[in-house]
């Protein structure tokens, strides 16, 4: 899988601003194709990619049985339910999964963009940093990706893709949730010129 994958992506990982390393990370990056998840799993060294969890929209990558045997099997994503009820925490998996030590990957924009920066960010990376002061919370650039995955198509294009991870950052003493939201997505934003 992971052979089919860095034939079509190239999947080449950039460590600007961090070396990878085993230690409980949030990554955190901009979202414009559904093959992100697939993309940043595969930059990983395999020492990560076995302790690092995707996070993964459980409407969509449940629908066939191949999707959920992938994201099951070989990620071992953590589903988000886009249909929850009012009283459901959306956060509620990638909390329980933090807490089993594993890494996590989130795109904070919520929903895949189309624009060349991403979206404002959501509360749910404010939230996770406030809950976990102690991962290391590392922002990444997703490119080209959505080249290979367009929004609505269904056979991806082979093509040259990378992910640029940055420097860690973290929730500063008392710092405003969009103060902080805005300063994560700046940290994204900035790594496309790497």
């Amino acid at each position: 899988m992971l052979g089919l994958i860095r034939l079509l992506t190239g999947a080449q990982a950039r460590w600007y601003g961090c070396p990878p390393k085993a230690e409980q990370r949030i990554y955190f990056a901009n979202h414009q194709s559904h093959a992100d998840l697939v993309m940043i799993w595969a930059a990983l060294p395999e020492e990560l990619r076995n302790i690092t969890r995707p996070i993964a929209a459980k409407d969509y990558w449940t629908k066939t049985p191949f999707k959920q045997w992938i994201t099951t099997a070989v990620f071992n994503a953590i589903y988000v339910d886009r249909a929850r009820t009012a009283d459901q925490d959306p956060l509620e998996p990638l909390v329980e999964a933090l807490e089993h030590g594993d890494s996590v990957i989130i795109f904070p924009e919520g929903t895949r963009g189309n624009a060349e920066v991403p979206q404002p960010f959501k509360s749910g990376l404010y939230s996770l940093a406030q809950k976990f002061p102690n991962v290391v919370l590392v922002p990444a650039w997703i490119d080209n990706v959505q080249r290979v995955m367009p929004k609505g198509e269904v056979v991806p294009v082979p093509i040259l893709c990378s992910v640029t991870f940055g420097a860690p950052m973290q929730l500063q003493e008392g710092e405003d949730r969009r103060v902080f939201l805005d300063r994560a997505r700046d940290a994204v934003i900035a790594l496309r010129e790497v």
